[in-house]
């Protein structure tokens, strides 16, 4: 057998003593490129003959038995014209002579990401060279870490932080506010998720639920039996409309008026008195046109009671705003943006005009880059400026939505260490401090804000009747359930047992009844 180029196997060549392998009974001169097979067959070379070169792994995969890998020590010393030269490229056939490219530490690996890129420099720092005396450039020295590499938010891009002067704990950690230039302008592009307890995602927990059977020819006529002759009977009262949302309130009013042409709301205020009487007369009447009459009530005569504007105001969503509107200018002909503003001044007016556009964003997703922006943007127009731009925290707490305040309240206490109610005490005082920390409670958990005017309206001597009514009757329908549970985690006493303290007679059972349901 012979191979193209090189002599038949029987010849040796000139000048060369042929080579005896054990076994064999022809000699075989050694070939240009020195490798012997263990059998008496050449290996061929990668490279033509007269191409001064170590020979190369045969392009072609070998035959299984017919040519067995080579061992280590086959490469016998050349001499005359096939001088060696250093290979461009070691081949990972060439046992041992020459270090394999996957030897750990011999040549750097090529895993993406371990050594700097042309395009990335300095992004990682390298690990120690493998070749004595190797300088690294200096462009590829291990940079202190200024900022930390994880990002603090999971499935987004990596980028290098926002936030300077970060410790290792996240949240809470860091409470030194550095200087304004230490924030960069935000370059991470907007990202959006979903928040799955979002307040606007939130269950409603109410305490009095639609009757259901309902018949509101039977409770009219309950309710008529109840005032008719001598005496009241405000058990029956109490049975009926503690038991019933407003809209079936409503139905039965009317079902009276059809059945005895009187109107019930009137002859309930003739046979009731005192607090009991306003209770009733409250859950009698339309939930909008309620509030309305609160407000009313609040800027009418002399003084304001900025409280209860806050209270109704600041909490609402925009569909509420739009609604309490109408029925202001219904009950009362005059629009409730421009008797807010006869009645107010300065930064808290423009907050309740702000608010009273009902054009808040109510989505229910996270711009995570506009939340960062927000809170520098705050952090600017407040701690890190002399005096205060109440324009900006207006803007931003009167439109962006409930679940995107969150987020901003988030990224300015992982810019600062600061809890941003604090930040509100600090940098504003009056109505428009107790406007803004409303907001801010309401975004983080209303049924605590409610829960704290509760107990606000019962603290200290004497009890402010309006409030307590006002609240319960309202909120009775919505997430009474929750705000008992937050007035028993901060006060440690059942709200109950609070109003049966400060209450008598028919006009606490009645509440009783709208609070345990």
């Amino acid at each position: 057998m012979s191979y193209p180029g090189y002599p038949p196997n029987n010849q040796g060549f000139p000048g060369q003593p042929g080579v005896q392998q054990p076994g064999s009974q022809l000699p075989y001169p050694p070939y240009p490129g020195g490798n012997v097979g263990q059998q008496g067959y050449p290996m061929p070379s990668a490279y033509p003959p007269g191409q001064p070169s170590y020979p190369q792994q045969s392009p072609y995969p070998p035959q299984v038995g017919q040519y067995p890998p080579q061992p280590s020590g086959q490469f016998l010393p050349q001499s005359g014209p096939y001088t060696p030269n250093p290979p461009m490229y070691p081949s990972s056939a060439v046992p041992s002579q020459y270090p394999s490219s996957n030897v750990a530490g011999q040549y750097p690996s090529t895993v993406p990401g371990q050594y700097p890129s042309s395009t990335n420099p300095g992004q990682y720092p390298p690990q120690a060279s493998p070749y004595p005396n190797a300088q690294l450039p200096s462009s590829y020295a291990p940079q202190s870490a200024a900022y930390p590499t994880q990002s603090a938010y999971p499935s987004t891009q990596q980028t290098s932080s926002v936030y300077p002067n970060m410790t290792a704990g996240g949240y809470g950690g860091g409470s030194q506010v550095p200087p304004q230039a230490a924030y960069p302008p935000i370059s991470t592009p907007a990202h959006y998720q979903p928040l799955s307890s979002s307040p606007t995602q939130k269950k409603s927990n109410p305490t009095v639920r639609p009757a259901n059977p309902f018949d509101p020819r039977r409770d009219a006529e309950i309710l008529r039996k109840a005032m008719k002759g001598f005496g009241t009977d405000e058990k029956s009262i109490i049975q009926v409309l503690a038991h019933r949302v407003n809209s079936q309130r409503q139905e039965i009013a009317i079902q009276f008026k059809t059945m005895y042409g009187k109107d019930l709301i009137s002859d309930l205020k003739s046979e009731l008195s005192g607090k009991f009487e306003d209770l009733i007369v409250g859950l009698m009447t339309p939930t909008y046109d309620f509030l309305a009459k609160e407000i009313h009530n609040a800027i009418d005569g002399i003084g304001t009671n900025e409280e209860t504007i806050i209270e109704i105001i600041c909490t609402a969503s925009n569909a509420e705003i739009n609604n309490i509107k109408m029925a202001y200018h219904k009950l009362f002909g005059n629009d409730l943006e421009k008797e807010l503003m006869g009645e107010t001044s300065g930064s808290f007016r423009r907050l309740l005009v702000s608010l009273c556009q009902g054009q808040r964003n109510e989505n229910t997703f996270v711009d995570v880059a506009s939340a960062q922006s927000d809170a520098q943007n705050l952090l600017q127009a407040g701690e890190l400026k002399f005096g205060t731009d109440e324009s900006t925290f207006n803007m931003i707490l009167c439109s962006r939505s409930y679940c995107q305040l969150q987020q901003v309240f988030l990224e300015y206490h992982r810019l600062t260490g600061r809890d941003f109610e604090d930040v509100i005490k600090s940098e504003f005082s009056g109505d428009i401090e107790n406007g803004l920390r409303a907001i801010v409670k309401s975004v983080r958990d209303k049924s605590s804000y409610f829960a704290k005017r509760l107990h606000e309206s019962m603290a200290g001597f004497g009890t402010n009747d309006r409030a307590l009514i006002r609240i319960v009757a309202t909120r009775c329908e919505i997430d009474m359930v929750d705000i008992k549970n937050a007035y028993m985690s901060m006060y440690g006493k059942s709200l109950e047992a609070d109003i049966a303290d400060d209450t008598s007679g028919d006009y606490k059972k009645c509440l009783t009844a709208l609070v345990v349901g």
